[in-house]
């Protein structure tokens, strides 16, 4: 990528301005919430009447979805802030759950650079601050911010949330998070305050969580005690929170077990957050079993061939996805298409889904971060005692995989985020009528 050789303006493209942002790394000991807060200070922000944090290591992106799209449908106006995004920048600033557009970047992107002065910004710090400039401009009720990493340190958490979910605590990120769930719940449970609601959306909770919970004040709402739900026979499932009930509702609409645990701890989070009157069971079950997010155990039938695509990319979520291929009904072969990062466990990916896997292939995620397609085959095949074939390009890799795909079998794209969104543009070709 060529990088601009001067700062953006109010007239540069979006472009320009994410080329730019990509050279910026301060100094490790600049890293921390002061900057950021001294920047929202500067930019005298209008907060939302309702503000909702969402950390934890995987199903964060499911559960914003979800609770966004049931406050809209009860005519909150919301913003949504996620990453990373798949396809288009613009993805991670929604507004309805419409992205927003271009020229609202580049004036919010602007709007930040002109009072940030000498304070020195990340990537990922700027595109918080300028989301939160948008969601402002706006005036919503709500905004639904999305953890990026951790939680104590991350840019979303210099605001002040009036409720906040952790979706749950796995390893991942170790390099930044600690090696173990103890350490990284720690990081996790920076997003609690005194006071304020925070739902923990896994049974397994770690003590370090509830020491957290109570050194911080915050009132911690668990899976079990405060809330539960359960898998009904008839193929429905039902809720109970402190107040509200809902028996025999609809599934959602994203596939897997697990997002049943994601839908009922954003139900606890909107009953804990006092908009109860969100939770009318009619509107539950119209919106939730039609959320779908791409690149979410996702099928998508294109080029001749099935495909699964699922941005797994740790051994928890690698876990999930294999429960998921192992309950879905198939007579043929599953071709397994895997890019990964290189601060991931590629063993642990590999070997919880090894056992769902009939044909390895490994690419280069399109990322600087990615594992080379030969070291990552290499790791592969040591950790799961089986060949995996390389791809030169994730195009040549799933070009030769639908060549080599019979009638019933599946092929399956995951490991990073970095493989879907490309996965996802060349699907897209795949679908275009001929001309």
């Amino acid at each position: 990528m060529n990088f601009p050789d001067r700062k953006p303006s109010a007239g540069s493209s979006l472009a320009d301005w994410l080329a730019w942002l990509e050279t910026l790394s301060p100094k490790e000991i600049d890293l921390g919430l002061d900057r950021v807060r001294a920047v929202l200070d500067r930019l005298q922000l209008k907060m939302p009447a309702h503000l909702l944090l969402v950390a934890g290591t995987n199903g964060k992106g499911s559960s914003v979805a979800m609770l966004g799209a049931l406050l809209n449908a009860a005519d909150y106006s919301v913003g949504s802030y996620t990453s990373p995004h798949l396809l288009r920048y613009n993805e991670r600033v929604a507004v309805a759950g419409v992205p927003v557009t271009d020229a609202e970047l580049v004036a919010a992107f602007a709007h930040v650079e002109s009072v940030r002065e000498d304070l020195s910004l990340t990537y990922f710090e700027y595109g918080t601050l300028a989301a939160m400039v948008i969601f402002a401009a706006r005036d919503l009720d709500a905004w639904v911010l999305e953890i990026g990493l951790g939680g104590r340190l991350d840019a979303c958490n210099a605001v002040e949330p009036t409720a906040s979910l952790i979706t749950n605590v796995a390893l991942d990120h170790c390099d930044w998070l600690g090696s173990d769930v103890e350490t990284i719940a720690v990081e996790k449970a920076g997003v609690m305050r005194q006071g304020v609601p925070t739902v923990f959306g896994s049974r397994q909770v770690p003590q370090s969580l509830l020491r957290e919970a109570d050194k911080s004040g915050a009132n911690l709402v668990l899976v079990g005690r405060d809330f539960d739900y359960e898998a009904n026979a008839d193929g429905s499932w039902s809720w109970a929170g402190q107040d509200v009930t809902l028996p025999g509702l609809r599934r959602p609409g994203m596939q897997g077990e697990f997002q049943l645990g994601n839908a009922a701890a954003v139900l606890a989070l909107v009953e804990a957050a006092g908009l109860e009157s969100v939770l009318d069971p009619e509107r539950v079950n119209r919106v939730l079993p039609h959320v779908l997010l791409p690149g979410r155990s996702q099928e998508v039938a294109a080029g001749g061939a099935r495909w699964l695509l699922d941005v797994a990319h740790n051994p928890a979520g690698a876990a999930v996805l294999a429960e998921t291929l192992a309950a879905a009904p198939k007579s043929g072969r599953t071709l397994g298409i895997i890019g990964i990062l290189d601060d991931k466990d590629v063993e642990g990916i590999a070997r919880q889904l090894n056992p769902t896997i009939d044909e390895w292939i490994a690419v280069t995620a399109d990322s600087p971060r990615a594992i080379k397609s030969d070291e990552l085959a290499r790791r592969i095949s040591n950790a799961c005692n089986r060949p995996c074939r390389i791809a030169e390009s994730l195009h040549q890799a799933m070009e030769n995989a639908r060549r080599d795909a019979a009638e019933n079998d599946r092929i399956l794209l995951t490991g990073s985020f970095f493989v879907i969104g490309p996965a996802l543009g060349i699907l897209e070709l795949y679908s275009r009528p001929e001309s």
